[in-house]
């Protein structure tokens, strides 16, 4: 039998020439295909290009393709030479066996096929390969620009930059060289079988031919050689080993250091002598050596790899764990306190009261005068209602919290950008037309005093309107044009020719006769968007956006510009591809601009000891799960986290900014290497952009989720777990295990001298039957300065206040069921919430003042259907057991204090509630709860009498009149009548008191 190719047959006759229609389809399917990929290539290009961010995807691209051509190379060279040599060695004559019989037809199966196979399969295989080798540009760019740390590991005392960097490049590498041996091995031997190089069956003689012995042990003694190396990397790669069952602490323990690291030495050492056992039967034919070395291989892996570890976990390690592990649990905690930026929080004791006592906020008073009232999630509908001015105008569900300098004060705010949304244009305004060139930006900002209350309890704005209107000096002159936003449409072309008034809708104006100012974007002076006059780039564009418009409409000129990727996380996420993104973006007026700021973080799951979080889990909370605008981070488990960079995105023009906020991150050391002038140094940064740069929420959530358990720094405590924490879930969101989000709030910690800008978190027990009791307050100063290039000194610092182990402080969930069972407030609530209204309670504040803790929870009240917006009618406040409820927070707080808080609010001198009798003496206050008790009949005491029945009639009257208030009121607002929206809400408080009075003689 003869493996040689038979002779092609000779076709008989002339050819026949194809005609030309074959060919040109061809050419013009081929030119479709690559117009279509330019239009998402080159559009990219083109965009990239006009932020000046082109070294980005230059690198990253360039990057890419390198490692696809090498993978490419290298899997197809592999996989064909494989093939290929295989083929080429056959022997020319074979054994005729009925085994070789029996594939004969498969190989005249192939044979019509072979060249195409020898050559397709390879590429195929390559193409694959390369897709996965440039998805780890990451990877190689970190290997090759990162530097170390400072900072070695216990185990192997190496500088930690060799975890973080080069460990996952050498991973890569072996990984890969491990797929591509592997496969060149399944088509050799593929190859050697079909061909009779190999035999599996038949009787004595050799079974395979010299070329196929040592073509499969050179191929087998790779292999090994790699797989040598996989349990060599193995040892260090053990110093980020996930724990599994109960084990709560990351890294190699005892059984990994004294068990399954040696093996995994022995291991490697036993996969280079097979792999020599391999070479050796190149040249002596015997296959018994190896075959034996990869049997006891295996037996040795099952052996010292599983069983030796085993018996040590259970009979050295299980009787006396904690000693054990002792060495390696403070390892973890050393390690994950590094990790997260936690090693320098300040503890101390907080042994906190529960009784309030007259005058106990007068030390606080700079706090408790910025107690923030309104809460920047409830109230967007009531900026919405008094702000939008136009329906196509929004605020996002979600309002940020900042701090401005507003008439020589700093002050807490609630600040919105007023966003095009054109939802809110009618049926009949929707069209190409205005939703590409006329609707195309918001305008303005809108701000609120975060810690007062205007008319009637809406805000109290202090720049609104349009044109915007506020004090001179911090936002009296900016630019109000927002074209870059969390609302904006998909893309948007701007411009026209230079001296015309532009067919933009600027704003609403009713002294122009048209009830509208156009504008025209000064495309010849600011860049916003690549140029999309041309007809090729209208060409790329319109298949970009399958939009053929872009192509016939004269409004797309010489002049004009696209603009797209508008939201500010994207246009970040595009610039910098290596940061992780805050899940909040937040606007600020930054030196005349409008400016959408970002903070990015750079992440590793390689340091090692240290523990692993999912971000998407420890980022997750009530606010997260009903906002569209503030996201929790993307599902990926890391175990170092640093904010090594703060971003801004204009809001007129788009471009964007990074700043290498963290320079001793070795992470972000890495990045600016690799691009060197994407990133702009710290000290760039104006003091006007420093003044609203804080503290990230989501870098503060990882920390505080690690502070559950890593509060605790000695070994054997945290060996027991009976001082873990957990974050409270949020007594005011509809579910009731997800967790309290932290606020920001300026706040004085104790022991502090002045209050400052903060983010704060509380914690309770952990446990699923544990009290709701406070056992921590974590606090950190948010408040990044104003100096120009220069961070506040005391920025980030973290601040935690561990209460006794007894606790009584209630904790969120309790001093909101307290709050709910107190009779006096849950009538009044039950009176609030009659007729055609809906109370809102508001975040629910925890400040560490007065000794003790105090809680803060805004009420509002809103129609329940038709306009519906909340308005500020109430403040809940309580300390330890104590409760007050009134009108303004300084009421309330005289309340719980004796009358006497000993500090003023941001709402003092507000009108505050009358009491129910304002001729009689009031009830004597509960010294437990501040609360006016309901009398208790005692036994064999008369029933009370039955109230009378002009007091029921006054009540129906009354809450008639204040349903028709309500509706009054918004009808007033619906045609922008604020003096009879306040005649309005006048007639509902006073029907709201007269409900109230008639409420206390019917008996509560």
């Amino acid at each position: 039998m003869t493996f040689a190719s038979p002779p092609r047959p000779r076709p008989d006759g002339p050819r026949r020439r194809r005609g030309p229609l074959v060919p040109t389809l061809i050419t013009l399917a081929a030119l479709v295909v690559v117009v279509l990929v330019l239009a998402q290539v080159w559009t990219e290009v083109l965009w990239f290009s006009q932020l000046g961010f082109t070294e980005v995807i230059r690198t990253e691209w360039l990057t890419r393709a390198v490692l696809f051509v090498l993978g490419f190379a290298v899997m197809a060279a592999a996989v064909g030479f494989s093939l290929s040599y295989a083929y080429r060695s056959r022997p020319v004559y074979a054994p005729s066996t009925p085994e070789q019989a029996s594939l004969d037809q498969y190989r005249e199966a192939i044979e019509p096929l072979r060249r195409l196979v020898l050559v397709v399969g390879p590429v195929v295989l390559g193409l694959f390969a390369g897709g996965a080798a440039s998805q780890q540009w990451t990877t190689v760019q970190l290997w090759m620009n990162g530097g170390t740390v400072g900072e070695t590991d216990p185990q192997w005392g190496m500088d930690i930059g060799f975890y973080l960097f080069t460990l996952p490049g050498l991973r890569f590498v072996v990984s890969f060289l491990m797929a591509v041996v592997v496969l060149s091995i399944i088509a050799a031997v593929a190859t050697h079988y079909l061909y009779g190089g190999l035999r599996i069956g038949g009787q004595g003689g050799s079974r395979t031919t010299r070329a196929a012995r040592v073509h499969l042990s050179v191929l087998g003694a790779l292999v090994l050689l790699l797989i040598a190396a996989n349990y060599w990397l193995d040892r260090y790669s053990i110093l980020t080993k996930q724990q599994t069952g109960s084990q709560r602490w990351q890294g190699a323990g005892f059984t990994d250091v004294n068990a399954v690291i040696p093996s995994k030495a022995i291991l490697a050492v036993a996969a280079v002598v097979v792999a020599g056992a391999f070479i050796a039967t190149a040249f002596t034919s015997n296959w018994r050596l190896p075959a034996i070395g990869v049997g006891l291989m295996v037996v040795a892996a099952v052996v010292v790899g599983g069983v030796y570890p085993a018996v040590v976990q259970r009979f050295q390690v299980q009787p006396n764990q904690q000693d054990a592990e002792s060495e390696y649990i403070q390892r973890n905690i050393d390690a994950t306190l590094a990790a997260y930026g936690l090693e320098d929080v300040q503890t101390s004791e907080y042994d906190a009261t529960v009784t309030a006592e007259p005058g106990a906020l007068r030390e606080n008073a700079e706090t408790t005068a910025s107690i923030r009232l309104l809460d920047p999630n409830i109230v967007s509908p009531s900026f919405k209602q008094l702000q939008q001015i136009r329906g196509f105008y929004d605020f996002p569900e979600s309002l940020a919290v900042d701090r401005y300098t507003v008439g020589g004060e700093s002050r807490d705010t609630v600040i919105a950008v007023r966003e095009l949304n054109q939802a809110g244009l009618s049926d009949q305004q929707r069209n190409w037309t205005n939703d590409t060139t006329v609707y195309t930006h918001g305008y303005g900002v809108v701000a609120a005093y975060g810690n007062t209350r205007g008319a009637r309890g809406a805000p109290e704005f202090w720049e609104s309107g349009i044109p915007s209107s506020g004090p001179v000096g911090q936002l009296g002159e900016y630019e109000p044009r927002i074209y870059f936003g969390q609302l904006s449409p998909e893309y948007s072309i701007v411009g026209g020719p230079e001296g015309t008034d532009g067919w933009e809708f600027d704003y609403p104006d009713d002294t122009t006769g048209t009830g509208s100012v156009p504008y025209r974007f000064p495309t010849q002076d600011t860049s916003a968007g690549p140029t999309v006059g041309g007809m090729w780039h209208k060409l790329l564009y319109a298949l970009k956006f399958g939009d053929e418009q872009i192509l016939f409409s004269e409004r797309v000129n010489e002049n004009s510009q696209i603009i797209y990727d508008r939201h500010p996380r994207d246009r970040v996420a595009k610039v910098a591809p290596y940061l992780d993104l805050d899940g909040r973006v937040y606007p600020a007026v930054v030196d005349g601009r409008v400016k959408w700021i970002v903070d990015g973080y750079t992440t590793s799951d390689q340091y090692p000891y240290a523990a692993t979080r999912s971000l998407e889990e420890a980022t997750t909370d009530s606010l997260t799960e009903r906002s569209a605008t503030v996201e929790a981070l993307l599902p990926k488990q890391v175990n170092y986290i640093r904010n090594s960079v703060k971003a801004t995105v204009d809001a007129y023009d788009g471009s964007v900014e990074l700043y290498a906020w963290d320079t001793e991150d070795p992470v972000l050391q890495a990045w600016s290497e690799v691009f060197p002038t994407s990133l702009k140094p710290l000290d760039e940064i104006s003091g006007d952009l420093m003044s609203h740069l804080r503290y990230p929420e989501d870098l503060f959530k990882v920390q505080r989720a690690l502070l559950n358990q890593y509060h605790v720094t000695d070994a054997g405590q945290f060996f027991s777990g009976n001082d873990f924490w957990q974050n409270p879930a949020d007594p005011t969101a509809a579910n009731a295990e997800v967790a309290q989000p932290p606020y920001y709030l300026t706040l004085q910690m104790p022991g502090e001298e002045q209050a400052t800008f903060s983010l704060m978190s509380t914690f309770i027990p952990g446990g699923g039957n544990a009290r709701n009791v406070l056992t921590g307050y974590l606090a950190v100063d948010a408040d990044a300065g104003s100096t120009p290039g220069e961070v506040a000194e005391g920025y980030g610092t973290l601040r935690l206040l561990e209460l006794p182990r007894d606790s009584t402080v209630p904790g969120p969930g309790q001093a909101s069921a307290n709050f709910t069972a107190d009779p006096t407030v849950s009538n009044e609530l039950n009176i609030l919430a009659r007729g055609d209204s809906t109370v809102r309670r508001g975040n629910l504040l925890t400040l560490p003042v007065g000794g003790g803790l105090l809680y803060v929870q805004p009420v509002y009240v809103q129609a329940s259907s038709g306009t519906t917006f909340p308005l500020l009618q109430r403040v809940l406040v309580s300390f330890g057991d104590q409760i007050g409820f009134a009108q303004t927070l300084d009421g309330a707080l005289d309340q719980v204090f004796g009358g006497d808080s000993g500090a003023e609010a941001g709402d003092a001198g507000a009108e505050p509630v009358e009491p129910p009798d304002a001729g009689e003496e009031p009830a004597t206050e509960d010294p437990g709860t501040g609360a006016t008790p309901e009398p208790t009949p005692t036994e064999g005491a008369e029933a009370p009498a039955a109230p009378p029945a002009d007091a029921r009639t006054a009540l129906d009257a009354a809450l008639r009149d204040a349903q028709q208030a309500i509706q009054d009121g918004e009808a007033a607002l619906a045609e922008r009548d604020f003096a009879g929206y306040g005649e309005a809400q006048q007639r509902l408080d006073e029907a709201l008191q007269r409900a109230i009075d008639a409420e206390a003689q019917l008996g509560g």
